[in-house]
C-alpha cells in the first residue's frame, strides 16, 4: 500500500527545493504526498537555523507531532518522524536526546541518504543520525526525475559558504562552497522546463560564487551559467538568489544589461551601512564599495530593482552606525527588503561579542528602518503605474474573474481576464499600485504562450 509523506518546510527557498527533492527521493519507495501530518506515515521537518529561536520552534512542533504519533500507535499504525535541514545539522544528537519522538536526524548535505536511513530504521531500534557533509555525493545520488514545480521553479546550483560572517551559521550547517557542474544544472533545468516551468530561480547560499567550466573547458562564473541556461527555448525568465557583493563580477554585471531573460531584479544583501559594523560582521566590503557596485549595476541595467537584507542592533552598533544604515537606504532606494533584529546564533563569533544591544533599542531601530523600507517599496510600486510589464500568469486571483502572476520585479499582479491566459507571460499595463501588489489590464501584445512553446 502507498505510504503518506508530509514535509513541513521552514525558512529559505533552498529548503523549498530540498523538500521537493526529498519527496522525489521517497516516491520510488512508496511515499505519496499528504496534505497534513495527521494522516501521514512519515513526517519530515525541514528546518532553518537563520531565524530567532529556530531550534525551539522545531522542538515545539515536535511536541505536537509526538501526540499524533502516539495516537497512531494506539490505533495500531506507525509514524516515522525525521528532522532535516540546518537545525538538524546544528543540533544533531541534542535533538535525539530532547525529542525521543524523532527517528531520523539528517543534515542538509546528507538527505539523499533518507531511503537508506529509513531501511536501517526498519531493521534496527534507535534513532538514525546523519550530519556529515558529502555534498558531491548528495547531488549525484538525487534522482534525475523531479516532480513538477509549476510555472516557477527553484534550482540549486551552489551550496555552502566560505565567507564566515560573524553572525551566520551557514558555514557550519551547510559546509564549504560547492558549485554543481554546468552540464548537470542545464540538464535539470531542461527537465523542469519539460515539466512546465517557464521561470527558474537559481539558488545558492552565495549563488554568484558559482564557478565551473563551459563545454570547451573554459572557466566561467554565474554569468556563463545564465548564458547557457538562456539558450533553453522554453525557459522565459531567470532569477538568482542569494548573492554576495564580493562575488558580483563584471561579467555578471554585464549580463544584467545584455541577457534579456535575466530578470531586472537583484537581491544583494548589505546588512549595514556602517563600515565599522560591516568590518565586525566580516562582510569583506565597505558601504562605499556597495554603493559603487550598485552604480555599476544600474549603469548596466537602468530599470534594475534592488532588494537587500539588513540587521539592526548588531553587537556594538551605535546610534551613528544605525544612522549610517538609514543614510545608505535613503541614498540607494530598495524595491523590497528583509530586515531583522540581531539575534545570537550559538557558536558564531558575534554571539560572544561584547556590547550586546538591549532588546528595546534593537526593536526601535528595526521599526524605524522598516518604516523607511516600506515607504520605498510603496514608492517603487507606484512608479510602475503607467508602465507595461511582462507578467507570468500562474494562478487564479482572489476575486472572481481575476488571474494573478509575477512581474519581473517579483511583485504580484492581478488583472480581470479569462483563466485561459494562465500559463502565458503577457504584457500588462499597470493601472494601480498597492504596497504589496499591482493591478492592470492586458495589453495588446502577448510575450509568450506555454501552449505555443510546447508545440
Amino acid at each position: 500500500m502507498p505510504k503518506r509523506l508530509f514535509i513541513k518546510t521552514y525558512g529559505c527557498q533552498m529548503n523549498v527545493y530540498d523538500s521537493a527533492r526529498m519527496a522525489d527521493l521517497l516516491a520510488p519507495i512508496g511515499y505519496q504526498p499528504a496534505d497534513a501530518p495527521d494522516d501521514a506515515d512519515m513526517v519530515i521537518l525541514n528546518t532553518c537555523h537563520i531565524r530567532e529561536k529556530a531550534a525551539e520552534k522545531v522542538y515545539s512542533e515536535l511536541g505536537r507531532i509526538r501526540l499524533l504519533k502516539e495516537a497512531k500507535a494506539k490505533n495500531g499504525s506507525a509514524m516515522t518522524v525525521a528532522v532535516a535541514g540546518c537545525v538538524a545539522q546544528a543540533e544533531g544528537e541534542e535533538i535525539v536526546r530532547r525529542a525521543p519522538v524523532v527517528d531520523i536526524v539528517v543534515g542538509p548535505q546528507a538527505y539523499h541518504r533518507l531511503p537508506e536511513l529509513i531501511a536501517k530504521l526498519s531493521r534496527e531500534k534507535g534513532a538514525q543520525l546523519e550530519t556529515s557533509f558529502p555534498v558531491e555525493d548528495k547531488f549525484d545520488a538525487l534522482p534525475k526525475e523531479t516532480g513538477p514545480q509549476g510555472l516557477t521553479a527553484f534550482l540549486t546550483v551552489q551550496e555552502g559558504c566560505d565567507k564566515f560572517c560573524t553572525f551566520c551559521v551557514v558555514p557550519y550547517t551547510r559546509g564549504a562552497e560547492y558549485s554543481r557542474p554546468l552540464a548537470k544544472i542545464v540538464d535539470e533545468a531542461k527537465r523542469l522546463c519539460d515539466a512546465g516551468a517557464r521561470e527558474i530561480t537559481l539558488l545558492g547560499q552565495n549563488v554568484n560564487a558559482w564557478h565551473g567550466a563551459d563545454e570547451n573547458g573554459n572557466a566561467i562564473g554565474l554569468a556563463g551559467l545564465i548564458d547557457a541556461l538562456s539558450r533553453i527555448e522554453n525557459l522565459w525568465r531567470i532569477r538568482y538568489t542569494t548573492s554576495h557583493p564580493r562575488d558580483m563580477d563584471e561579467a555578471l554585471i554585464r549580463a544584467h544589461g545584455e541577457n534579456g531573460k535575466l530578470a531586472p531584479f537583484l537581491h544583494l544583501p548589505v546588512q549595514s551601512g556602517s563600515d565599522r559594523i560591516l568590518d565586525a560582521m566580516n562582510r569583506g566590503h565597505t558601504a562605499d564599495e556597495y554603493r559603487r557596485l550598485v552604480d555599476r549595476l544600474r549603469a548596466a541595467r537602468p530599470d534594475l530593482a534592488l532588494s537587500s537584507d539588513f540587521i539592526t542592533g548588531f553587537p556594538g552598533e551605535t546610534d551613528a552606525d544605525f544612522e549610517a544604515t538609514m543614510s545608505l537606504v535613503r541614498e540607494i532606494g530598495f524595491a523590497q527588503a528583509f530586515s531583522f533584529k540581531y539575534s545570537k546564533r550559538p557558536g558564531t563569533p558575534a554571539a560572544a561579542a561584547p556590547r550586546q544591544i538591549a532588546e528595546a533599542v534593537k526593536t526601535a531601530r528595526l521599526a524605524a528602518l522598516q518604516d523607511l523600507l516600506t515607504a520605498q517599496q510603496t514608492a517603487f510600486n507606484e512608479s510602475l503605474v503607467g508602465k507595461t510589464l511582462d507578467v507570468l500568469f500562474d494562478r487564479p486571483g482572489r476575486n472572481a474573474g481575476e488571474i494573478a502572476g509575477l512581474s519581473p520585479y517579483l511583485v504580484p499582479v492581478r488583472v480581470k481576464a479569462d483563466e485561459r491566459l494562465l500559463g502565458r507571460m503577457t504584457g500588462v499595463s499597470i493601472t494601480h499600485a498597492l504596497p504589496h501588489s499591482l493591478s492592470g489590464v492586458i495589453s495588446e501584445a502577448t510575450s509568450h504562450d506555454i501552449t505555443q512553446s510546447a508545440a
